[in-house]
């Protein structure tokens, strides 16, 4: 029965591609298919992968049409451009050809009919030169079905196409797609749905602003056929005119303009403006879970623009999402959006547990917005890199901590003067004895010190070979023979021990700032690791000696232990 010409057809159909001219966004396999056709180089099964409305099935009929049209005079061969006008052409468009079977895998799944299927590959075509079998959502077959259709995929008759579609092509078994051609068609890219909707407004003889089809083609997702039916449904909600309010209203699109001012806001620490903005969103009905995803693209996008600036001609990009990426970009570094990122993403899971999410929106922003203004690690850094440097102008060379400065050392007629432990340990550590450095420094207590002279206590550990290398080596670097007191007393207090003391202190007095403070709280469990500590700059070869001796002794203890 002939279709009713009285009846509206809805823009997807109206507008759907009949030759590969038309076919949008599909360049390498229009070019393939093209070549195949020409050079009549055309293979027995192909497999058509994509999101939904990208044109699998359209191209599986453009590919029969291509394949059975005869021309105006009934004559011609297979082309690359179909008539469209012909018996064959007109029979495939409109799903009636009996050699051009479509058939729906989501409702023939089982292996009988899989089988009825077959029983008619043997068979000549009736009408058309090649029988072609297009199975939609193919992945939707049983495995029994699969299996029934491999021997005859492998060798069909010379006069059979298969042409498989799917979106879901990891479930498809290896073995099938091992026996067709694959295809993989490309999302439609917004400037491409853009010009395609221009095009048919221009066609329907129908008004559109340019920002409202911009929202369609973003909306779409990449799909001409989503695109197309908010294009319908935009041209019948204006009565004839698709302007952008309506666009927003009927996709569900935040005020994008109050999003930008919410997250110009946040940025800048500005609380109260803040909630008055959060409650006219929340006037106007707009869903909590909603704007923060609105927050999370723009934090993408800006962070995006500052690591590639190019990107900010790119076509997905609306001109007032431009506008305000050129303006609030320099204000804002990429740790603080990565920052926000988190807390963000954090807020989603946040919201979906909260007894209000109204509620539990403010909370998120409002901590959003404190954290914003908090210093980055390394403006905390510099801060107390600057500190450092007036502690420092203040401070004697005795006042500098033995863990993290070497103590000078004096010289004298190229003798080596030690005046304390932690003035000896350092020199061991130069020379790379290890060993003896590592004893005295943990299995060591000092009563007395003063150069030529040592009263000490020492562990079980501790043997004559240790005394007898000792004194060699002091005797050696200093000129002297040393007198080394040895008490019978328990070990007590070690260097180790005493710079341990001494961290745990420098830990606690960080601990007191107010900065570091707010940092704990904020994030829950962080705790301190190490502590940093200015180096002169005068002494900086001595360091970077002194450093790589650090490593050393640093890399036996881990052996001794």
């Amino acid at each position: 029965m002939a279709e009713n010409k009285e009846n509206y057809v809805v823009l997807a159909r109206k507008y759907r591609p009949q030759n590969f001219s038309e076919l949008l966004g599909q360049d390498a396999l229009v070019q393939t298919l093209t070549n195949a056709i020409k050079n009549n180089r055309l293979h027995h099964a192909y497999i058509l992968t994509g999101i939904r409305g990208v044109g699998k099935t359209t191209t599986a009929r453009i590919i029969a049409k291509a394949l059975n049209c005869t021309g105006k005079d009934a004559l011609s061969g297979a082309t690359v451009n179909p008539c469209g006008i012909c018996d064959n052409c007109r029979a495939i468009a409109e799903s009636r050809h009996v050699d051009v079977l479509e058939l729906d895998a989501a409702s023939r799944t089982g292996v009988d009919d899989m089988r009825e299927i077959l029983d008619g590959v043997r068979y000549k075509p009736t009408s058309g030169r090649y029988k072609v079998y297009i199975i939609d959502e193919v992945h939707m077959l049983s495995k029994a079905a699969f299996n029934a259709l491999l021997k005859t995929l492998e060798e069909p008759p010379s006069h059979v196409i298969f042409i498989f579609a799917t979106t879901e092509i990891h479930k498809v078994p290896v073995t099938v797609l091992s026996r067709c051609q694959r295809f993989d068609l490309q999302r439609l890219s917004i400037e491409t749905l853009m010009t395609h909707f221009k095009n048919i407004i221009q066609k329907e003889n129908l008004i559109a602003e340019d920002e409202a089809l911009h929202l369609i083609a973003k909306a779409a997702d990449g799909s001409c056929r989503d695109g197309l039916s908010l294009l319908d449904q935009a041209i019948s909600l204006g009565a004839g005119e698709v302007k952008t309010d309506i666009v927003k209203a009927m996709i569900g699109i935040n005020d994008r303009i109050l999003i930008y001012d919410i997250f110009e806001n946040l940025i800048n620490g500005q609380t109260e403006k803040l909630l008055e903005l959060l409650d006219k969103q929340h006037s106007d009905g707009i869903n909590p879970l909603n704007l923060l995803q609105d927050l999370i693209n723009i934090i993408h996008l800006i962070a995006k623009v500052k690591i590639v600036p190019e990107f900010i001609k790119d076509s997905s990009l609306s001109e007032n999402e431009k506008e305000f990426i050129t303006k609030i970009s320099p204000s804002v570094s990429i740790a603080v959006l990565s920052k926000m990122w988190q807390m963000c993403i954090k807020g989603i899971s946040e919201l979906n547990l909260a007894p209000s999410q109204r509620d539990a929106l403010d909370m998120i922003l409002i901590r959003i917005a404190y954290s914003a203004n908090l210093p980055t690690p390394s403006e905390i850094l510099d801060g107390l890199k600057k500190n450092s440097d007036l502690a420092q102008n203040n401070q004697t060379d005795q006042s500098s901590s033995a863990h993290f400065q070497s103590q000078a050392i004096c010289e004298s007629n190229n003798y080596t003067v030690f005046n304390t432990p932690e003035e000896l340990v350092n020199y061991l550590i130069s020379c790379k004895e290890l060993k003896l450095s590592y004893s005295i420094k943990h299995e060591i207590s000092f009563f007395d010190f003063s150069f030529g002279k040592m009263r000490v206590a020492a562990s079980n550990k501790i043997n004559h070979d240790f005394w007898v290398s000792l004194q060699q080596f002091l005797e050696k670097n200093t000129g002297q023979k040393w007198d080394i007191d040895i008490s019978d007393s328990p070990l007590g207090q070690t260097l180790a021990d005493k710079e341990e003391l001494q961290t745990m202190s420098y830990q606690k007095d960080a601990l007191a700032l107010p900065l570091v403070k707010a940092i704990m709280a904020e994030f829950a469990g962080a705790k301190i690791d190490s502590l940093v500590r200015k180096i002169n700059n005068d002494n900086e070869e001595q360091t970077s000696s002194e450093e790589t001796s650090f490593t050393d002794y640093n890399n036996y203890i881990e052996e001794e232990n």
